[in-house]
């Protein structure tokens, strides 16, 4: 691509927190990104040429967007790929990734199948439309199961588990539409993979991160993960890089995928969700590879070459979440010992309002050059938390 001033403009639906560090990672590119967000004055706003009001299946604004834009892409799967899809037709700005795996996407169920069927390894699953159903599939499957709404949920919402029999009427009734139900796994760790598709093919992985949840929310990503020693560690990751360029190969367009895993305590790997764009799992990557996610999915839709993926150093990430129990207008206190600690790295996403566990912004810390990858991420682990547990929007 021919970089001249004006630059390319990358037009993004969603002007949340990714939009903003993408809008971040794309300046030095000397691409401009114009994003389109429900919300007036959205987290991206300031660090984007500009950004227009309009639903997330507002085909006026999608349009106005691509009319503005060299290239499409979107940073929430509430993004209506129908419109998607004929928006581009209409002003041949292209999609990536495509509408089409935006679609797979949005359905859990639809995208196991796809998965499924293109061999890459899943946890049993069963379509449910009923109570009866779910009682159905949990005698098949076991108890505990995981009932998951197939369409809207993330970061643990639309996620019931079905501890008993005695759970599945209330589980059903909890999720208020339709459902599938997945086998509980008895996973070692979760995992997680950033994957991206560049022109002509091409495709990478970034380093394989260890993810940590407390109530289904992501806490801290750790890189290297915490894998046993020696071989069995490094078929492990292995692996779970197989099996994301599994995942890539049955996605269609260019871009960054994020993918979530489970690594069993005999050393295999599930797939557990894919999100068709840069993920919480990959924030590390700003700070902790010589190209981020965010710059890398810059490149990939807007057809560069992709960068390397190669980290700079053990590195772990904490998310800042909303410790109020009513909402109320974001005043972030404690971060001196952020700001003071050398290779820290505070990252806040201009959100107006917080409330409990709202994603508010995290916290990168990077460790030396050398040392064991496992003790500097154990210590660099507990000093992050540290960290973050300073940080409060209690007044």
């Amino acid at each position: 691509m021919t970089l001249s001033t004006p630059g390319p403009t990358l037009g993004v639906v969603g002007g949340g927190q990714l939009g903003r560090m993408l809008g971040e990672a794309a300046a030095p590119l000397g691409v401009e990104l114009v994003v389109t967000d429900p919300t007036p004055d959205p987290p991206a706003a300031p660090v984007v040429r500009d950004a227009l009001v309009g639903e997330f299946d507002d085909e006026g604004t999608f349009r106005e967007l691509a009319e503005r834009a060299d290239v499409l892409t979107y940073e929430i799967e509430l993004a209506d790929p129908d419109v998607l899809e004929r928006v581009a037709e209409e002003t041949g700005t292209p999609v990536h990734p495509d509408p089409e795996t935006l679609r797979t996407i949005q359905d859990k169920l639809v995208q196991k199948r796809r998965l499924s069927e293109a061999g890459v390894p899943v946890p049993e699953f069963r379509q449910v439309d009923s109570a009866d159903d779910l009682r159905e599939a949990c005698e098949e499957l076991g108890y505990p199961a995981m009932l998951k709404a197939r369409e809207g949920g993330y970061d643990g919402r639309g996620n019931v588990p079905v501890e008993s029999p005695e759970d599945v009427e209330g589980a059903f009734a909890a999720i208020d539409g339709p459902a599938m139900v997945e086998e509980m796994v008895d996973f070692e760790r979760e995992l997680a993979v950033m994957g991206c598709r560049g022109a002509d093919g091409e495709r990478d992985t970034f380093p394989v991160t260890e993810t940590i949840h407390r109530e289904e929310i992501l806490r801290e990503s750790v890189s290297p993960p915490r894998v046993d020693d020696g071989e069995a560690g490094e078929a492990v990751l292995d692996h779970a890089r197989d099996v994301v360029l599994d995942v890539l190969d049955a996605m269609d367009g260019r871009g960054v995928f994020g993918v979530e895993l489970f690594e069993t305590p005999d050393g295999e790997i599930l797939l557990n969700e894919i999100a068709p764009r840069p993920h919480n799992s990959g924030h590390w990557t700003i700070e902790g590879c010589h190209t981020s996610q965010f710059e890398q999915h810059v490149r990939a839709v807007m057809g560069m070459a992709l960068g390397t993926t190669e980290r700079r150093a053990p590195t772990v990430s904490a998310n800042v979440l909303g410790d109020v129990e009513e909402r109320r207008p974001a005043t972030l206190s404690g971060e001196e010992s952020v700001l003071a600690t050398p290779r820290a790295h505070l990252h806040w996403y201009g959100k107006h309002d917080v409330y409990e566990l709202r994603k508010m912004g995290h916290v990168t810390l990077v460790g030396g050059d050398d040392g064991d990858d496992e003790s500097d991420t154990d210590d660099l682990l507990g000093e992050v938390r540290a960290l973050r547990d300073e940080l409060t929007f209690q007044q």
